[in-house]
């Protein structure tokens, strides 16, 4: 009896503890190629007076480059700041264990796209690849993420990433700080 409890036991500790399976938005593979990219994944979240904004990362493998999309959305009926990314920006991610990775964006300069709804707000959709350097994927896979600053063209700005949040966009929790050690495992 002893023999059933235990393996009933460890049988439920082995399902609790397993790894979330990967949830990709697009897996093709064709004459040109293969890519990945996981769906969408919330990372920071502001509203406040009239004013929201929103970041969401996304993990790409295309031909055997791993990348990090950056997706930053605001929404205000004030004016909205372009920031915009160039060959020279950064993302910079200060890891719990104390050490920073930098990632690069790709040779390519876009300050996003401007939309206004029909309730009169104006809504700033940009999007950012970096680049993983080299020997970051086994820090990011072992230390929870702290803080993010993005370089842009002209500014910089660090955002805290929570350990939990539950977003008011999509009522569903979100766990930021361990985003890389979830999820890198999905385009190696």
């Amino acid at each position: 009896m002893k023999y059933v409890i235990t393996l009933t036991l460890l049988f439920f500790s082995l399902h609790i503890f397993a790894q979330k399976p990967c949830d990709y938005s697009t897996n093709v593979t064709d004459s040109l190629g293969t890519y990945k990219s996981t769906k969408e994944y919330i990372i920071n979240e502001k509203n406040f007076a009239g004013n929201s904004s929103y970041i969401f990362y996304s993990l790409a493998l295309t031909d055997g480059l791993p990348t990090l999309s950056v997706q930053l959305i605001q929404k205000s009926k004030d004016f909205l700041k372009a920031n915009c990314f160039d060959k020279n920006s950064k993302l910079f991610l200060q890891l719990n264990n104390g050490k920073i990775i930098t990632l690069v964006h790709i040779d390519q300069e876009n300050c996003g796209t401007m939309l206004r709804d029909d309730k009169g707000f104006d809504n700033r959709v940009n999007t950012g690849i970096f680049m993983f350097m080299k020997d970051s994927f086994e820090e990011l896979k072992s230390s929870p993420v702290s803080m993010m600053r993005i370089k842009y063209l002209t500014d910089t700005e660090d955002y805290i990433l929570k350990k939990e949040f539950k977003s008011e966009l999509t009522n569903e929790i979100y766990n930021p700080e361990t985003y890389f050690i979830d999820n890198l495992k999905c385009i190696e």
